[in-house]
């Protein structure tokens, strides 16, 4: 059979035109989509079906983020951790001396009072002693007898007010001080608030730098909220919180360092749905996921070459 070579070789030549042209490039993939932080704090608080309040601030550069962090939420024993700051504050002012025995009774003795019913027979405590248990023991009765001390609830608002903090107020003692329903403005404070005046307290010079110190150590120490935001935190940074929980309220405000940076302040005001007369590792789970969330936002702040 006869046939035309340079036929042959032409048409080749044209349909690999045609197969090139034919042939689409393969789209590029979609990046994915950058969860920011307030918007990973948005659901999870959709996903656990409570209210959430928090807050992250980064000390180093100021930037801040959160979710629900300007509403009131109820502090139960998170203000424990301010209040050791005033006892602290006071003599750094030479207002009040951390070695005076404060005393106090069985009668003054409270649900969740460890260091003060182990040294009951002692008749009191100094208020150094005092201001350490409320810290890491989150103890009731120590609280009561340092704040009547120091001229109660009342005084305290007044303290923060001149440390600047105008929306933190306490109004009753322990136990108290801990219903809040939603709308109850009474031993309220916001995310953000208690964040900003943290800061003055653990990295600023309210306090005198032994005094920071210690306070910080103290909250280092602290083991009540192992199952809280210093749960969602990397095992080899160092940190430090003060709890607080009543019902189906879970709180927790902390403090962290990140590798060879200035520290990352986080609040978190959380509560669930009904009312709960033990605390549940649920809830506490939803206070790890937020100290996931400012650890990865931390991460992404310190990478920022701005």
């Amino acid at each position: 059979m006869d046939f035309d070579r340079r036929g042959v070789l032409a048409g080749g030549a044209l349909l690999a035109v045609i197969g090139c042209a034919a042939k689409k490039p393969e789209p590029e993939p979609e990046p994915a989509p950058v969860v920011t932080a307030d918007a990973a704090l948005s659901a999870l608080e959709k996903k656990s079906g409570g209210r959430l309040g928090a807050f992250i601030l980064d000390t180093a550069s100021g930037n801040a983020t959160g979710h629900r962090f300007d509403e009131r939420f109820g502090m139960c024993s998170t203000f424990k951790m301010v209040l050791a700051a005033a006892a602290l504050h006071r003599a750094d002012k030479g207002l009040l001396d951390l070695e005076t025995v404060l005393p106090y009774t069985k009668a003054d003795l409270l649900p969740n009072s460890p260091a003060t019913t182990e040294n009951l027979d002692k008749g009191g405590m100094t208020i150094a002693a005092l201001a350490e248990a409320m810290q890491k023991t989150s103890d009731n009765a120590a609280a009561n007898v340092l704040m009547r001390h120091m001229g109660g609830p009342a005084k305290l608002t007044e303290i923060f007010r001149s440390w600047g903090d105008k929306v933190t107020r306490l109004d009753r003692y322990e136990m108290e001080m801990n219903e809040v329903p939603l709308g109850e403005v009474r031993d309220t404070t916001s995310p953000q608030a208690f964040a900003q005046t943290m800061e003055k307290l653990l990295t600023a010079d309210l306090l005198s730098p032994q005094s920071r110190e210690r306070l910080i150590q103290w909250m280092v120490d602290t083991q009540t909220g192992t199952k809280r935001i210093r749960a969602g935190l990397p095992a080899s940074w160092k940190s430090g919180d003060k709890t607080g929980t009543y019902n189906n309220k879970v709180n927790d405000v902390a403090i962290f360092w990140p590798p060879a940076r200035p520290p990352v302040i986080v609040t978190a005001y959380y509560e669930s749905a009904g009312n709960h007369e033990e605390t549940r590792n649920a809830d506490q789970a939803v206070l790890a996921e937020v100290g996931r969330i400012a650890a990865a936002q931390a991460v992404e702040w310190h990478s920022d070459p701005a």
